[in-house]
Order: C-alpha cells, then sequence, then structure tokens
C-alpha cells in the first residue's frame, strides 16, 4: 500500500490521506484517521454512489433529519462525532470530508481516470486540485462567486499552494453562509448540472490554462466530473465536456481568467502565517 500525505500541519489535507490499495489499478481512497479506532463496512470497488452527494436534493427527509439533529445542543455535538459522513446540521462540507466521500464511493474505473488525467496534464492535474475545483462548485453553489472560484484554482496552477486556498474559500463559504443566516435568507437552489458545469469550468482554468482540450481529456474529464456528481447522467456531463472543448477549439471560451486581482487583506494574513509558521518549523 501506498500513502500520499500532505506535509503542511495548517491545513484538514494533514489527516487525511490518499490510500492507493494498489499501483496497478491505482484505486481512489481518502480515509479518515480517528482518535479512536472504528468499526466501518467495506465498499465494493466497482459500487458507485449509493448517496446523494453534498448538497444535492436539500428538500429530502433525511436532509430535514439532519438539519433537527443537528440544532439540538447535545445531540447534535454527539452526532458530529460519531457521524460516518459529517454534514449533520447546517454545517458545510470541508474540502477533507468531500474527499473523503468521492474516494469511498468512487469506482475502480473513475478512480482510474483522475490519475490518468494527472499523467496528461502533469503536476497542474493532480487529483487534489481537480477534487478542490469539484468541491468549489458543488459546495460553494450559492456562496462563491464565479469569478473568485476561477481566480482562486488559476491562483492554485501558479503557487501549487492548495493548503492556502482551502482556507481561503472555506473562510470566503462561512462568511456567505453566516451573512445569509442574518438575514434569513435561503440559499438558492442550483441544480447539479449547472454545478457539473461550474466545476468543469475550474478544472479547465486549473489544470489546461488556455490549451485546448483533447478526445481523450474528454473522456477523463466525463469520468472524473461524473464521479464526483453522480446524479447528473453521463451523456449530460459528456455533452458539458463537449460543448467545452468546442468553445475552447473555436477561441469563444469565457470560462478564464484574464487577470487576477490581488488577494484581500485577511487572505494575505493567513499565507503570511503559513510561511511562518513554515519557516519556524524548518528552523527545528
Amino acid at each position: 500500500m501506498v500513502v500520499l500525505k500532505s506535509t503542511s500541519p495548517l491545513s484538514s489535507l494533514s489527516s487525511h490521506f490518499f490510500t492507493l490499495s494498489s499501483l496497478r489499478h491505482r484505486h481512489l481512497h481518502l480515509h479518515r484517521h480517528h482518535a479512536h479506532p472504528t468499526t466501518t463496512k467495506p465498499t465494493s470497488r466497482v459500487k458507485h454512489f449509493s448517496v446523494k452527494a453534498y448538497m444535492d436534493n436539500s428538500n429530502s427527509l433525511g436532509n430535514f433529519a439532519n438539519r433537527v439533529i443537528g440544532a439540538l445542543p447535545v445531540v447534535g455535538l454527539i452526532a458530529r462525532i460519531l457521524s460516518d459522513e459529517g454534514g449533520v446540521g447546517d454545517d458545510l462540507v470541508d474540502f477533507a470530508e468531500f474527499r473523503r466521500r468521492v474516494g469511498k464511493k468512487c469506482s475502480q474505473a473513475d478512480s482510474a481516470a483522475f490519475y490518468e488525467f494527472q499523467d496528461r496534464r502533469g503536476r497542474a492535474g493532480d487529483p487534489l486540485y481537480v477534487l478542490l475545483c469539484c468541491w468549489l462548485a458543488a459546495v460553494g453553489a450559492g456562496l462563491l462567486k464565479t469569478e473568485d472560484i476561477l481566480e482562486g484554482v488559476s491562483r492554485l496552477r501558479i503557487s501549487n499552494d492548495i493548503e492556502f486556498e482551502e482556507q481561503n474559500f472555506m473562510a470566503l463559504m462561512s462568511e456567505a453562509k453566516e451573512r445569509r443566516a442574518k438575514l434569513k435568507a435561503e440559499p438558492p437552489a442550483i441544480e447539479m448540472e449547472i454545478r457539473a458545469g461550474k466545476a468543469l469550468d475550474a478544472i479547465y482554468v486549473c489544470c489546461f490554462g488556455r490549451d485546448g482540450v483533447e478526445e481523450e481529456d474528454e473522456r477523463l474529464l466525463t469520468a472524473m466530473v461524473g464521479a464526483v456528481f453522480p446524479t447528473v447522467p453521463r451523456d449530460v456531463i459528456q455533452s458539458l465536456v463537449k460543448d467545452k472543448a468546442e468553445k475552447v477549439a473555436a477561441g469563444v471560451d469565457d470560462g478564464y481568467v484574464s487577470e487576477l486581482k490581488p488577494l484581500s487583506k485577511e487572505a494575505v494574513e493567513i499565507q503570511m502565517k503559513d510561511l511562518q509558521f513554515l519557516q519556524q518549523n524548518s528552523e527545528t
């Protein structure tokens, strides 16, 4: 077994492992390590998502029950500790939890697509980068502006500082959620197909820059986005990918960032604290 682990202690990435069950198949699994051992049920490698993912079907009975449980002080706290899938109450699904859910339910064929994509795109095609793009579109829909998402993943392509972008986006989503709570405004209902399209836009900016999308890339993009958004039919995702590739080839795609805007003061302070922490650790 090969385990790839983030070296930075500043992010939730540091407590989650990218575990590959075999080098040959390079199956995508993301495990959370608890302070106390727990028993988990084995999952089939060829089984697709069996749950509604992330923010899908927000009016479902299960989601309503989660909100009620999350609102109860003691019961909600216990549920958050014992919950295997997180997202109790109105909690945001953080990036580490998002990765764990995708890895737990991803099929072997779709898992392989993430690594084949990395082989084609190099460091910019890192599976974590792809998943970050999908996380922003799936969880951040209605909380993040499209331009903020594209600017963030464009920075990531240059800086490779995924921990910073994760923290920055989580802070932005939390602030937007708090503003809506004060105004007692529900987030807009955004269809999963639209979220999948936003994820595809972010992946293109982060992983392609302005390169063309080849036929093999289309196949891999369809598999990856389809794995993250299982309720969107694969033929719909394939159509989104094909449309994206045609726009890029024709030079009419507007899903890119022409010029990066300067970071906010708060974001710069976070980045400086991270840098100081790393420098202190390197000296010890």
